[in-house]
């Protein structure tokens, strides 16, 4: 969490035009509050090359040996705004997560987080299944970065033409053509074993119920958003820093509505120092019919 901006894992997007979005980068924090300025030259290197060079050590070490110094003045800077509690707080929720399934590239359904797949078709979604699940397997074969093999655009694209021979897959724009030639066969073969699954065995995109319009939900949110942007301003904190919408809605919905403080603390996802911060405000507007 940053002093005045906002800290890691919070949107800084904000409906009103007239907040400026902070840079909250690590460049960024380290060249206002430790007066160090990184350098960029090997920011775009190619970092799977072995072994690197002493100067992209240097580099990657520079990230992390300005951290105790970055440390103590955020530190400083939080103590005296008052502000440090609100960091502690944010920091134990973080040390409370834990690991509960496969890492990003891994297991059985991460083929679902590539972007488009809930929007194909069951046989569609088979064939992206084995195109996935063979890049990651030469990818870990050569050790390399699973977009350096083929990309998830191409093997989306593969997926909803379904081609069954070269010359379908040298019709698929989003696949160049090097790919094309590269993989051609593993990526057809990735096709056939999707084209020769039964119905049965067809993956499926299991979609959550849509939670019911409320209304009266939705006019408390509003009413919320408009205290906590009145907050935000006051606290020279991006809105969406001080409390994000989802928080909102959780206060919004929370039943039966709370009355005082103590209420406030038994919704979940509401933080201490939020309610320290502004919760007054909130229960001032949800007494509002």
């Amino acid at each position: 969490m940053t002093t005045d901006s906002g800290r890691g894992g919070c949107s800084t997007r904000v409906s009103p035009p007239s907040w400026r979005v902070r840079a909250v980068g690590l460049a960024a924090l380290l060249e206002k509050y430790a007066s160090v300025k990184l350098a960029k030259e090997h920011q775009k290197a190619d970092w799977s090359r072995r072994p690197l060079s002493p100067a992209m050590l240097a580099y990657a070490a520079a990230d992390t040996a300005h951290l105790p110094a970055l440390r103590e003045q955020l530190r400083t800077r939080l103590t005296a705004l008052g502000r440090l509690a609100w960091a502690e707080e944010e920091f134990a929720r973080l040390e409370d997560l834990r690991w509960t399934g496969a890492a990003d590239g891994a297991g059985p359904d991460a083929f679902l987080r590539v972007k488009g797949a809930k929007a194909l078709t069951p046989r569609q979604l088979a064939a992206l299944r084995e195109l996935y699940r063979w890049r990651e397997g030469v990818a870990a074969e050569q050790d390399r970065a699973t977009f350096r093999i083929i990309g998830n655009d191409a093997l989306l694209a593969v997926a909803r033409v379904l081609p069954r021979a070269p010359a379908e897959l040298r019709g698929i724009a989003a696949l160049p053509p090097s790919l094309a030639a590269r993989h051609g066969p593993a990526l057809l073969d990735g096709v056939q074993r999707a084209l020769a699954l039964s119905e049965s065995e067809l993956p499926r995109v299991e979609r959550a119920p849509r939670q019911a319009r409320d209304p009266a939900v939705e006019a408390r949110v509003e009413r919320l958003k408009a205290v906590r942007n009145r907050a935000a301003a006051e606290l020279a904190l991006d809105p969406g820093v001080l409390c994000g919408r989802s928080i909102l809605e959780a206060v919004a919905r929370a039943q039966p509505p709370p009355n005082d403080r103590a209420g406030l603390a038994r919704i979940g996802e509401l933080r201490r120092w939020q309610i320290e911060a502004f919760g007054d405000a909130l229960l001032e507007t949800l007494e509002q019919p």
